[in-house]
Order: C-alpha cells, then structure tokens, then sequence
C-alpha cells in the first residue's frame, strides 16, 4: 500500500495540523519507507514463533493488592501546610 500526498494532507486536516509543502512531500516518503519496511516484515516465515509483547521475557515487578486500612483524615492533613474543611488547601494556577 503506497501513501499519497493527498492522504497525508487528509489525516492532516482530521488532526487539524497544518504542514507545508516540503513537510507534506517529506512525511508522504518517511510513512512509505515505513510500509516498505513492515512489507518486508510480511515475507518472514513466522511459523512456530509464540507471540510476544516484549523481546525480554519480563515478570510484572508489582506487589499484589492488599487491602489494608487507610490514613485518617486528621493524620493526613497534620503536616499540610493548609488545610480546610478536611481537604489540602493549595495556592490557585488559573487567574482569572
């Protein structure tokens, strides 16, 4: 399958992305070097190979959930440096 222009200036537009012409040309040719090489993926013989999501075999590092008692309201606000109506009071990000 051959990317064309038009289809680059297509999902452009969809992303509301605006390119110019060189850029345009240029992704058009990186995205068809990109379908060159998964074509060229296509022609291995796969047979007998077990499907992978990663080249290492890997072992999730996480704990198991326990459940357990969580802190109280008081002992959490005790070190904040503001607090009120048992919520943490932080400075505002948004003027207006």
């Amino acid at each position: 399958m051959k990317i064309t222009k038009h289809d680059v200036e297509h999902v452009a537009r969809l992303a509301r992305l605006r390119f110019s012409e060189d850029q345009l040309d240029l992704f058009t040719d990186q995205l068809n070097t990109i379908l060159t090489d998964f074509d060229k993926l296509q022609q291995l013989d796969t047979t007998g190979v077990e499907p992978s999501t990663h080249a290492a075999n890997l072992s999730n590092a996480f704990r198991d959930d326990q459940i357990r008692p969580s802190l109280a309201g008081e002992e959490a606000l005790k070190n904040a440096p503001a607090h009120e109506r048992s919520c943490f009071k932080v400075p505002r990000i948004i003027e207006g």
